[in-house]
């Protein structure tokens, strides 16, 4: 069996993805050593061409000190004529073996560029592919930590790291056969020291590996806690708390420096520097004793002598390359705990496939957050065209309910049904495409309006058919407003605009992509009454024909709905028309009388 088919025994193509790229290339996530090592043979040709001038340059250099003892015995034999082509002989060497090193070197950075190229884009992947249920499992911080610093330290385990592990043992590996060319007695020191040095190297790399580790992880602690304060910063300023998170940060920070103190610390007690200074002192005396008995001349023990320096190299850079190589596994470690977390979806992408009606059912669903129950045995069915109206107290599952239709969420037991297959069977792209969700917290990609507006698309979109899209969303007199206009580039998450403005812009995204269900959840809360007004009268003249999903406590969206569920902790508890409710349910009537205070007098008087 081949060394490249060893790393592919166990390609993981990760089980369960709600997102996948045709013709995507896999590796080998059965360890961060094959991970690796899948990752670096993808570029083999590479890969081998820099170990192969790599070793290549460590001979001219050593074969230098091949020409430098030569050049001794000239010069003691008298034969200084000689030294002309010895000198010429070694300039020629040098120049040849700055060619090769730089070649080893463009190479070890072209495979250390695309291996943190493509391990990025296959973290981007996988958490695309992940369910909203794993995002909601993770820290932001933490996962950005992972896609990005992470991902550095493979680059840097890479070059300079193995670039330079590979170095020194190449040269360790030139240097011992060169001495044995020169005389094999001359090996003893060498070889004695090799030993030593590889013993004291696995005694220090147990060393660094948990501190690496701890290293790795406390970064992402500290990365998460800053993105926290980043993005509450609003909420930390109103509450006057900067004290509090200055502390928090200092503590994580402070812990981050501990471990970075404590790899020094074993990085400064490397003790191979001192067995170095022992071995070429014990070195220079086994020689002085071959050449005191005649077995090697002079010009053999400074050639001997300066092999033995080459070995300083391999002393005093290994234990840093070390420390870069064990960072990298520990970045990779994180890495892939993050890929091979489990997903709770399946992209199902020969699943079933077709043009929506828009029919929903519920058969007697239920749902938790872990071990919470959110939902419980949740029964209804919206015909094709039909709005639904979902209302309940806050906390009651109102939310969750809609996002069991685009599968956000699987149910635990029960079925939903759209247009009578279950969602399961769906192929998870067709049913989320048609399906459009404009909730109240709006999120807006840091891009341009159009480009917002079009998002949902996939593709670039018409500018007509983006205008008319913000129009029928009462957002195009505002957008125009705009120095650039539609090119105007929004702010993170749309902090530009107010929340009228996001949420116009959102209901004109959806409108755009021209879905067979719509979901609104409390979708004009943040707008007047008068924008209220006109953007209601476009959404009813935009959803003849498409299912509705709508949650609202508002009056004037309510009464437009063909019927409406009311929850509570859960529990569908009723579900009819307005009037039907007002006349029957308690509960319907203490909602409005809450939160509506222009509840009719009549309706208000049948409690």
């Amino acid at each position: 069996m081949n060394l490249g088919a060893y790393f592919w025994l166990e390609v993981s193509l990760f089980s369960k993805s709600e997102f996948t790229v045709a013709g995507e290339y896999h590796y080998n996530s059965s360890g961060p050593v094959r991970w690796i090592a899948s990752h670096l043979l993808r570029y083999k040709l590479l890969a081998f061409g820099f170990i192969l001038l790599a070793v290549l340059t460590n001979g001219l250099y050593s074969s230098i000190s091949f020409l430098a003892g030569s050049a001794f015995n000239v010069v003691t034999q008298g034969k200084a004529q000689e030294l002309l082509v010895l000198a010429l002989s070694v300039l020629g060497i040098v120049a040849l073996s700055l060619t090769t090193d730089l070649g080893a070197r463009l190479t070890a950075q072209v495979v250390a560029t695309r291996f943190a190229r493509d391990a990025r884009e296959e973290l981007y992947i996988n958490l695309l592919g992940k369910s909203q249920t794993f995002h909601n499992r993770q820290r932001v911080g933490d996962v950005m930590a992972r896609a990005s610093n992470d991902i550095t330290t493979l680059n840097d385990m890479v070059v300079p790291g193995f670039d330079i592990v590979c170095d020194s043992f190449s040269s360790l590996s030139v240097v011992i056969v060169f001495i044995a060319i020169l005389n094999p007695q001359l090996l003893l020191t060498p070889l004695a020291y090799t030993l030593c040095f590889f013993i004291a190297l696995r005694f220090y790399s147990r060393q660094l590996n948990p501190v690496s580790v701890k290293m790795r992880e406390q970064f992402g602690d500290t990365n998460a806690v800053l993105n926290e304060a980043v993005t509450g910063v609003e909420v930390i300023k109103a509450t006057a708390q900067e004290e509090q998170e200055k502390r928090k940060f200092a503590e994580q920070a402070t812990r981050y420096r501990d471990y970075y103190v404590k790899n020094g610390r074993i990085q400064g007690r490397y003790l191979p520097t001192l067995l170095l200074g022992i071995f070429l002192a014990l070195a220079f005396l086994h020689g002085l004793y071959l050449l005191s008995q005649g077995q090697i001349n002079l010009g053999t023990l400074v050639s001997f002598m300066i092999l033995m320096s080459q070995l300083r190299f391999v002393t005093f850079m290994s234990i840093w390359s070390f420390s870069l190589v064990q960072l990298g596994f520990a970045g990779a470690r994180r890495i892939l705990a993050l890929m091979k977390e489990e997903s709770d979806l399946d992209e199902n992408g020969e699943g079933y496939k077709a043009e929506m009606e828009g029919e929903i059912v519920f058969e007697n669903v239920t749902f938790s957050y872990g071990s919470t129950p959110i939902l419980k045995n949740i029964s209804f069915r919206a015909r094709p065209g039909q709005t639904i109206a979902i209302v309940g107290q806050t906390g009651s599952g109102k939310s969750t309910l809609t996002k069991l239709v685009n599968r956000i969420y699987d149910a635990n037991e029960g079925r939903i049904l759209v247009d009578g297959v279950d969602v399961r069977k769906w192929s998870l792209d067709s049913l989320r495409s048609q399906i459009s969700t404009i909730e109240q917290d709006i999120f807006l990609f840091s891009r341009t309006v159009a480009e917002n507006i079009a998002y949902g698309l996939g593709q670039k979109a018409d500018q007509a058919a983006i205008e008319a899209a913000a129009r029928d969303a009462q957002a195009h007199d505002f957008i125009m407003g705009f120095k650039e206009g539609y090119e105007t580039v929004i702010g993170e998450r749309g902090v530009t605009l107010s929340g009228g403005q996001r949420q116009r812009l959102a209901i004109a995204r959806a409108l755009l992509t021209d879905p067979r269900i719509l979901i609104l959840d409390d979708s004009t809360s943040a707008v007047d009454s008068a924008t209220e007004d006109e953007i209601q009268k476009a959404i009813k003249r935009v959803l003849q024909g498409r299912t509705t999903l709508l949650i609202t406590h508002r009056l004037s969206q309510i009464r437009w709905a063909d019927t409406v569920l009311v929850i509570r902790k859960g529990e569908l508890i009723d579900q009819g028309s307005h009037e039907e409710l007002l006349d029957r349910c308690d509960l319907y009537r203490r909602i409005f009388s809450h939160y509506e205070s222009a509840l009719p007098v009549s309706a208000a008087g049948g409690e």
